[in-house]
């Protein structure tokens, strides 16, 4: 790669990258030997599916396990994983294999990809997520053929195992198993429990899985007797966890209420199958997209309840997209110190600054600036050509493509030519960040102001 790329701010080489990839995964699909017919897809569906695969998001124009044929699904498996690490990242790891010394520009870059405080120690800690990573989605794999290989045959039913962990652990949604995605296996424990865990793993971020193997590590040695230093996690990860936690509870116990009589979906499953269904609805609106209860049929309440979630998304630093939990948890925090009446925001015992604050919060505008235009613009470019989409239906598109989860109420394939476009945008956006894409969009670099303007106190509320 040349000096001439490396000139260019983090912000711009990250979105080139992507964008790189992006078309030459394109091209692949685009080609006759991706497709089981043996026939060329057009441009645009190749654009789509590759874009889908690189912004980990999931949305599908045509069916991936019927359309692409085996070399097809190992190119999406492929820009699934380089858009789930990023592919800088990986190009970085290429480096350090061949012994060449990594750069300022690439420590920012590292920097920026995963959303970190410091450069202290980020060779180390691109190993350690990429050794997580491989890790990681091979458990999921080997679990995962336990029920693959009986049904689909020995090498069948271990390509499917990865494909599936793969997608799961970056939080891609893609599956081969046909229409109904994985709604056949809702009442299989083993693998929604194996999916659910790789999704929630991987949504978590990079840095929150460090601090939990360390604390883990930490705890172990001291339950039995070693001697020890005091490991405490950050902040950051302590809010991640929490606020994951807190969605994932909510979300289902709001999904199983609304949607307990619903006879398309839910309403004929025993108990304990409603309870799992519920569950797995609410991990997947975290940026996974597997569908396993039918988005389409969903009650009007639980689409507009799914767009909220997915419009949060995951943790930061991670393989997931939307607002992120610990964005929300920030203006939470803020919020708290406004109700008691206090001037700093603190979250266990640590002062979080005001520009953080500042940054979440111009964050939660874009993201709902976004929404509101692209959904906008969808109604209209959607509308007088003999379809008859509901509003919410669109919105819940739109959402799904920035929040890079992936999951449709079936309109998808149906959209214009402008439409996949419009959606191919919004998960650009969705993976980068609508921060990043700013910067990326704005050659001007960052100045510091030295003139301070007097203060006046504004209404609001």
């Amino acid at each position: 790669m040349s000096k001439k790329f490396f000139k260019f701010s983090a912000p711009h080489i990250i979105a080139y990258s992507f964008c790189i990839v992006i078309f030459i995964g394109a091209i692949l699909l685009s080609l006759p030997i991706s497709s089981a017919n043996g026939q060329s897809i057009n441009f645009i569906d190749a654009l789509f599916t590759a874009s889908s695969a690189v912004c980990v998001t999931g949305l599908v124009v045509v069916n991936t396990a019927a359309h692409w044929s085996l070399f097809g699904k190992i190119v999406i498996l492929i820009l699934i994983q380089i858009g789930g690490l990023g592919f800088m990242s990986l190009f970085t790891l290429v480096l350090v294999i061949l012994g060449k010394k990594i750069t300022l520009k690439g420590r920012i870059l590292i920097q920026e990809s995963f959303n970190l405080s410091t450069f202290k120690g980020m060779v180390m800690f691109l190993k350690n997520i990429i050794t997580a990573t491989f890790l990681i989605e091979g458990i999921g794999a080997i679990i995962l053929s336990i029920r693959f290989i009986p049904k689909y045959g020995l090498l069948k039913g271990l390509f499917m195992s990865i494909f599936h962990s793969v997608s799961a652990f970056c939080n891609a949604g893609f599956d081969i198993i046909g229409d109904d995605s994985l709604m056949s296996y809702s009442k299989d424990y083993l693998i929604m429990f194996v999916i659910m865990s790789l999704i929630i793993i991987g949504g978590l971020g990079f840095s929150v899985l460090i601090d939990i193997v360390k604390y883990l590590k930490y705890r172990i040695k001291k339950l039995k007797g070693e001697k020890v230093s005091f490991f405490k996690m950050s902040v950051h990860s302590r809010i991640a966890i929490t606020m994951t936690a807190i969605f994932i509870v909510s979300g289902a116990i709001i999904t199983l209420i609304l949607e307990y009589h619903n006879t398309k979906t839910i309403a004929d499953l025993p108990l304990d199958k409603k309870i799992l269904s519920s569950v797995f609805q609410s991990v997947t609106l975290r940026t996974a997209g597997f569908d396993a209860i039918g988005q389409g049929e969903l009650t009007y309440g639980s689409k507009f309840f799914a767009v909220l979630l997915m419009a949060i998304g995951g943790s930061p630093g991670g393989t997931a997209g939307g607002i992120k939990t610990v964005t929300i948890g920030v203006l939470v925090f803020a919020l708290i110190a406004v109700i008691n009446g206090k001037e700093d925001i603190t979250a266990y015992r640590r002062k979080i600054s005001f520009y953080t604050v500042q940054k979440a919060l111009a964050i939660v505008v874009m993201m709902m600036m976004l929404i509101f235009s692209f959904t906008i613009i969808l109604t209209f470019t959607e509308t007088g050509l003999g379809k008859d989409y509901e509003f919410i239906d669109l919105l819940y598109e739109v959402v799904s493509a920035l929040g890079t989860v992936g999951l449709s109420t079936g309109i998808t394939g149906s959209l214009s030519t402008i439409g996949k476009i419009i959606i191919i945008l919004c998960m650009f956006i969705g993976r980068l960040g609508p921060i990043t894409v700013v910067l990326a969009l704005s050659f001007r670099k960052r100045k510091k102001i030295n003139i301070h303007y007097p203060e006046e106190k504004i209404l609001v509320g």
